[in-house]
């Protein structure tokens, strides 16, 4: 039935457009284009959001939806959390009726998957932003970009959206004035902290992966200025530094900074050519075959250029993941007094970090080393907290307990009791078998630029 259906609103679209090329051998000065949106059994859907050059419209309660005094080309693309259309979209220079049919899309979460959604989707705030943690005023690029990723994941594209179009208001106030979005800012808007290279990236591998499945040229400047300046921070040795301070100073390169942006800008050109080039000289430990986080430090080492790295890089070997082993720790969590084994993101190993230790699980998915992964996503699942402000939703403080961040810095109080983003995102990315950066991972990288293969 759904194949008839099909076939016979594309004949349809057909049809009308040569009708309109046989009656009329100009385009007239204004053109109407109309039509339906329909389910699989032809029933009209209403709702239905559709966008027609810079206009949205949405379908009527019988899926019916007209725009008039069209004078341009204009694309139509409908649009709807849980679906995908066909076509997926159309384009019109003159009068045009077409049907458009939606399926709904198959994502089957869990109940447990479905709980930690409900979480992210209860902190959401009227502006698209979430706070980092539960009852905490402040938000963060990073932690505003995992969450993009959790509703793309989960095919909520209009909670994604609320995020990107919060920054795509911001491109001429933030992104070009003073390059960079901020690291933080509070409910109330106002912007605090440095302007990150890794922060910015990953709003760009967020936006990567949203405009994978969602056609649309709405973030195209989004995408485009990020990129532009994410670029900029190169240095003349094929580096990137790390950002600009909140007083406009530079901010000394990370090797976490650039894995990102690597992902993040896609393609292969002289930019990640050079890049590659840095790390082979400056942030690659032969020896060891690692990723060197703070050279000549008793921080050599961080656990995310392991996961990263490999998730990122072609062809990147997996004995990175055979070698965090200096990270593996157990402890008891002070929310619930679970012993929970994973990983911390030095060799001090005081903690479990929840956010690093749900990034080897990914790590781990992409090197189809499945006991790895369950038997990590297990040990996370035993710290899985209810919120203490909304019925039906849960997810994952920071850490297991209050230690040490990567080097001596101390955790903020409550990263061991408040559900926080980032921690709940990578469990939920794990669950669902879900790799952020896979979106543009084969990018034809040439074998000589390899330096992990040397």
């Amino acid at each position: 039935m759904k194949e008839n259906i099909i076939s016979f609103f594309i004949l349809n679209i057909f049809l009308l457009g040569c009708s309109s090329d046989n009656n009329s051998s100009e385009v007239d000065e204004t053109f109407t284009v109309s039509g339906k949106v329909v389910d699989s059994d032809g029933s009209g859907l209403a709702n239905i959001s559709l966008t027609i050059g810079n206009q949205t419209v949405y379908s009527s309660a019988s899926g019916e939806w007209s725009v008039s005094n069209l004078k341009d080309s204009v694309k139509i693309t409908p649009m709807a959390d849980g679906y995908t259309f066909t076509p997926a979209s159309a384009t019109a220079s003159s009068t045009l009726t077409v049907t458009f049919v939606a399926e709904k899309t198959a994502i089957d979460l869990s109940a447990e998957a479905e709980n930690i959604v409900a979480w992210f989707e209860n902190v959401q705030y009227s502006n698209g932003l979430l706070p980092s943690t539960e009852s905490s005023s402040t938000m963060s690029l990073y932690d505003n970009a995992l969450a993009a990723l959790v509703f793309t994941a989960t095919g909520k594209y209009s909670k994604a959206e609320s995020i990107f179009n919060f920054f795509n208001q911001r491109i001429g106030s933030e992104l070009t004035t003073n390059g960079g979005f901020y690291q933080f800012r509070s409910t109330d808007g106002t912007t605090s902290g440095d302007r990150w290279l890794g922060d910015n990236a990953w709003l760009l591998i967020a936006l990567n992966n949203y405009m994978a499945k969602v056609e649309t040229t709405k973030y195209d400047k989004l995408k485009s200025t990020l990129e532009i300046w994410i670029r900029s921070l190169q240095d003349k040795d094929g580096g990137l530094w790390g950002g600009i301070t909140a007083s406009n100073s530079t901010i000394s390169k990370n090797t976490e900074g650039m894995i990102d942006a690597y992902c993040a800008v896609q393609g292969y050109d002289d930019f990640h050519k050079k890049l590659l080039a840095h790390l082979k000289e400056n942030r690659y430990n032969s020896t060891d075959g690692l990723l060197v986080s703070w050279p000549g430090n008793y921080y050599e080492y961080a656990l995310d250029n392991h996961s990263w790295g490999y998730c990122t890089f072609e062809d990147f070997p997996k004995t990175v993941l055979e070698k965090t082993t200096m990270y593996a720790n157990t402890q008891r969590a002070t929310a619930n007094g679970a012993l929970i084994t994973g990983f911390a993101p030095d060799i001090d190993k005081d903690i479990v970090w929840l956010e690093g230790t749900g990034q080897m699980v990914v790590a781990y998915q992409k090197a189809a080393d499945s006991y790895k992964s369950t038997t990590y996503l297990a040990e996370m699942r035993k710290l899985l907290i209810s919120s203490t402000l909304y019925p039906n939703s849960v997810g994952l403080p920071y850490a297991s307990n209050l230690g040490t961040t990567y080097g001596s810095s101390q955790l903020w109080k409550g990263a061991d009791t408040n559900i926080c983003i980032s921690s709940s995102a990578w469990y939920l990315f794990g669950l669902l078998n879900f790799d952020p950066m896979a979106v543009g991972y084969s990018r034809g990288t040439p074998d000589v630029d390899k330096f992990w293969k040397d």
